[in-house]
């Protein structure tokens, strides 16, 4: 239950990873101080800001904006750090209000990392102050509770900060107030609410987030039910309506171009608080004449994370629409041509001499007419999207970036999970060099089954099953290596079941890094203590859900994310294990325990159709290319292509260090 806190009143925090929501009617500033026993700040380097965002066990956003999250982490603060103060500040010269009593009440959550609200406190009574200290964790006989505290200054920041005993109070004012002044433009207002009208009228925003579903890259639809795009198509056009021959490319997101090498600037020039006007037909032109270029991140969402997940669904849409819209227009001009060849056909007076065949040169001519023009739409909106991609693939963070990303070589552990994650890229035939990335939600709402059977790539290539077993094992290293990486320190547990120990070379990287929960399992016995541990864990976490004691497991018990990969299955697998597997798949994600499977189906045909379920329940994805994945808007079948560690590159295994050199100090 939610503490709903008043100025001065305290309440214990239970957990120690923990994330304050902030949110006002208009953009400010949020800092967070490190002091001692006496609330004194010892120097700027226990100052987390827009300008030094990140400190041990805390991190603050980097702009002004609408709507914060701040991420803290109680267990791994210094010793000598008694008390954390979340700040806020309105920013300074922006042309916004001047004093907080000319803004709605700022509203500040302390949540759990699952979201959970353990204690809020909304601060009402301002009036000339310009920076106030909302919250403060403190620590008590090695516990921490929360302060709501709401005290205001009207001198700013400078005159808080010398309160709190730092004496670069001045200097560190005017630091954080250039360092916002830099960054306002990527300000966030709070978007203004959704309807199904807005929706609808795809006024150049990006849809919500989809979901993995059916088997889909994306999914059917998106969770407030809409299939909109942020390309700007007419109402009414989208992939149950793919005859329209002439649809507005992905053009509404540009802006006139930067120079080359410099940074990517993810502030759009037309971008407004209120719900934007209808997109212009045509993309507006640079100084040069060409098309302006599109701007990464520019899409609705709170966070930047949010922002680029929705831009990359869009581009995903984007493409099936302009290719459903492609086929729709050859499919009416074969159409078209074969019923006026009929008609010539079906009259014996035309049907030879020079009038027929000149009636026939007619309908062929102008099906060319038509599919070259439909052709010359499809290449511009893939141009365009091409364009778009060049732009939104190097501003990608580590959770949705390539493994050849350069943001893989500045990585460190993240503090909060992220929306999805990247498990490979999808295209279409008809643009084959354009690659988007396929990105599914966190946590996984269903398990992985990477095929290892035999069969043939797309691209022509055939493998023995000897390679593919092995292409297999290093396409769920690598998926397990991201899923390790884009989760906090703890937070996610990786078991190995390998009951031949015929994957044991591939899984080096896992093994030698020590980010395993346990070795991997090898034999029948091995299978079985695994699959009771976790189906244990299901049970118990089931039980205590369903009897309203979520919050009454055992002391010292796992709450992290648990994944199970399993190979060569059905190897070492008897009838209870088999049993115990399926349970696993259907009951797991929903309490947090996941499968990754990477098995040929071909070896459990002894089982027949008993094992139908879990196969249908499971993602598949495979080693190679291959274009099983269907989509249910349009017909598509979409070309998925794993995502794996470039040949030579250790991207992979000083991600893998990095993470397991962060785990000790969380044990």
């Amino acid at each position: 239950m939610t503490a709903e806190l008043v100025r001065g009143q305290n309440h214990p925090l239970s957990q120690a990873r923990l994330e304050i929501r902030v949110s006002a009617g208009k953009p400010i500033v949020a800092v967070a101080t490190l002091s001692d026993e006496q609330g004194k700040v010892r120097d700027t380097e226990r100052v987390a800001h827009p300008g030094a965002p990140t400190l041990s066990g805390l991190e603050v956003p980097r702009q002004a904006a609408a709507a914060h999250r701040l991420a803290v982490d109680l267990d791994a603060m210094p010793d000598t750090v008694h008390r954390v103060h979340v700040l806020l500040a309105l920013p300074t010269g922006a042309g916004g209000p001047s004093r907080f009593g000319a803004v709605a009440a700022p509203f500040v959550a302390v949540t759990g990392l699952d979201g959970t609200e353990l204690a809020s406190f909304t601060l009402t009574g301002l009036e000339a102050e310009t920076a106030v200290v909302a919250l403060e964790l403190y620590r008590r006989q090695d516990a921490w509770k929360v302060r709501a505290v709401g005290q205001g200054y009207a001198g700013g920041l400078a005159e808080l900060f010398a309160d709190q005993g730092l004496p670069q109070a001045q200097q560190l004012a005017g630091a954080i107030n250039d360092a916002v002044a830099q960054g306002l433009a990527r300000s966030v207002a709070t978007p203004p609410p959704r309807t199904a009208d807005a929706d609808r009228a795809r006024q150049a925003a990006a849809p919500a987030p989809g979901s993995d579903h059916a088997g889909t890259p994306y999914g059917a639809q998106s969770p407030q039910g809409t299939t909109a795009a942020h390309t700007g198509y007419p109402a009414g056009t989208g992939p149950t309506d793919p005859s329209t021959p002439d649809q507005t490319g992905p053009s509404a997101l540009t802006q006139p171009s930067v120079p080359a090498g410099g940074p990517i600037d993810y502030n759009h020039p037309r971008r407004r608080n209120s719900a934007p006007p209808p997109p212009p037909p045509a993309a507006p032109a640079t100084a040069t004449g060409g098309p302006a270029r599109p701007v990464a991140g520019d899409a609705t969402g709170w966070s930047m994370d949010e922002r680029l997940y929705n831009q990359v669904w869009g581009m995903f849409e984007d493409l099936a629409r302009t290719a459903a819209a492609y086929r729709s227009a050859v499919d009416f001009a074969e159409s078209r041509m074969d019923k006026e060849l009929e008609a010539v056909l079906s009259d014996p007076r035309s049907r030879i001499g020079g009038q027929a065949d000149a009636a026939r040169e007619a309908a062929r001519a102008r099906h060319s007419r038509l599919v070259d023009e439909a052709r010359q739409a499809f290449d511009r909106d893939v141009a365009q999207l091409a364009a778009e991609t060049d732009v939104v693939e190097p501003a990608l963070p580590p959770a949705y970036a390539r493994w050849d990303n350069p943001v893989w070589h500045g990585y460190r552990v993240p503090m909060e999970m992220p929306m999805a994650l990247r498990l490979g890229d999808l295209h279409l035939p008809e643009s084959a060099e354009l690659r988007i990335p396929m990105l599914v939600r966190l946590p996984l709402e269903r398990g992985l089954w990477i095929d290892s059977g035999r069969a043939g790539s797309s691209d022509g290539l055939f493998h023995d099953a000897h390679d593919l077993r092995r292409l297999a094992m290093e396409s769920a290293v690598a998926h397990v290596a991201r899923l390790l990486a884009v989760h906090p320190t703890g937070e996610f547990t990786v078991y190995v079941i390998d009951p031949a120990g015929s994957g044991a070379q591939t899984l080096v990287p896992l093994v030698q890094s020590g980010v395993l929960a346990a070795p991997p399992a090898i034999g029948a016995a091995g299978v079985a203590d695994v699959l009771g541990t976790l189906t244990g864990r299901v049970d118990l976490v089931q039980m205590a859900v369903r009897g309203g004691a979520a919050d009454a497991l055992p002391p010292g018990f796992d709450t992290s994310q648990n994944l199970v990969v399993v190979n060569d299955f059905p190897h070492g697998f008897d009838d209870r294990a088999v049993t115990q597997l399926r349970y696993l798949a259907d009951e797991g994600p929903a309490v947090g325990v996941h499968l990754m499977m990477v098995a040929d189906r071909e070896d459990a045909t002894a089982y027949g159709p008993l094992l139908d379920p879990l196969w249908r329940s499971l993602l598949r994805l495979t080693p190679v290319p291959d274009d099983h994945l269907a989509d249910p808007w349009v017909g598509h079948a979409w070309t998925y292509e794993p995502s794996l560690v470039p040949p030579g590159s250790r991207v992979l295994q000083q991600v893998l260090d990095q993470v397991a050199a962060a785990r000790p100090k969380h044990r």
